[in-house]
């Protein structure tokens, strides 16, 4: 990276800061409203992807020693940056670890909620 992106760099992490502020703020105020932290994450990944196949895309190197910079970069500073969604497997598991035997609202079996048809 040269003097000039750190310089850049430089003058835009006071803006990432707040952002992150911002949002640390926000998923504080949702603490415990499910509904509201996917909802924040689902924004979140949502301006990831515009940010990615808009103006990231427009700005990407068209030579190769321009590309092999930022391929290096992006080595050396952690590689790609990756929204990691939460497995359903995952999900489960804590749903499950949720349900004890003296649950008083266990998940229903889809037996229960779609009884069989008459035939």
């Amino acid at each position: 990276m040269n003097s000039d992106q750190n310089l850049e760099l430089g003058l835009l992490k006071p803006e990432l800061q707040a952002i992150a502020t911002s949002v640390r703020a926000l998923a504080q105020t949702c603490q415990g409203d499910t509904l509201a932290l996917l909802a924040l994450l689902r924004a979140l990944e949502s301006w990831h992807r515009e940010i990615r196949d808009g103006v990231f895309q427009e700005s990407l190197p068209d030579n190769r020693q321009a590309l092999y910079a930022l391929l290096k970069d992006m080595e050396e500073g952690g590689g790609w940056p990756y929204i990691e969604r939460m497995k359903l497997r995952s999900l489960l598991e804590k749903l499950s670890a949720a349900e004890s035997p003296n649950s008083s609202h266990p998940l229903p079996l889809e037996s229960e909620t779609h009884p069989p048809q008459p035939g």
